[in-house]
């Protein structure tokens, strides 16, 4: 039985639309069906100046566990150009600019937490780039 992952992808540097398709492409190929997917939005940079996103919000199902489907979408942020990940400096979160982000959302409305994951993602109610996405396909994730 597949299991139901959400995912959000944005893309801010580069060519934006061009990440975000192939990072859908990816996604499809590697981690499952892509069964709905929002339309994408332009939003102002979250934690930090930069250019606006191109953001947009999936759901797929897949037979990948939490970890191993974070470690898939890391390996497709990394061959898409992602060079920096978000860092905690002095207690506060340092952002930069990214050819592609996918974050997990939810899993399986599963509660969990680890040194690398945390799910639901810890901060889907403070993201309007996230929240209008995730309304636009009737999803509420708790």
């Amino acid at each position: 039985m597949p299991h139901r992952a959400v995912i959000a992808l944005g893309s801010n540097l580069g060519n934006r639309d061009f990440y975000l398709n192939m990072a859908l492409c990816l996604i499809g190929w590697e981690v499952g069906k892509v069964v709905q997917r929002s339309s994408v939005i332009e939003t102002p940079s979250w934690g930090f100046d930069s250019d606006p996103f191109l953001n947009q919000v999936v759901v797929v199902e897949t037979e990948l566990e939490p970890i191993v489907l974070l470690d898939v979408l890391q390996d497709i942020e990394r061959r898409l150009g992602r060079t920096e990940k978000s860092s905690v400096v002095d207690g506060k979160p340092v952002y930069h600019a990214r050819t592609i982000d996918l974050d997990i959302l939810d899993y399986d409305r599963m509660r969990y937490h680890d040194d690398r994951l945390t799910l639901p993602h810890p901060h889907i109610a403070e993201r309007e780039f996230v929240l209008v996405p995730l309304r636009e396909l009737g999803i509420s994730i708790p």
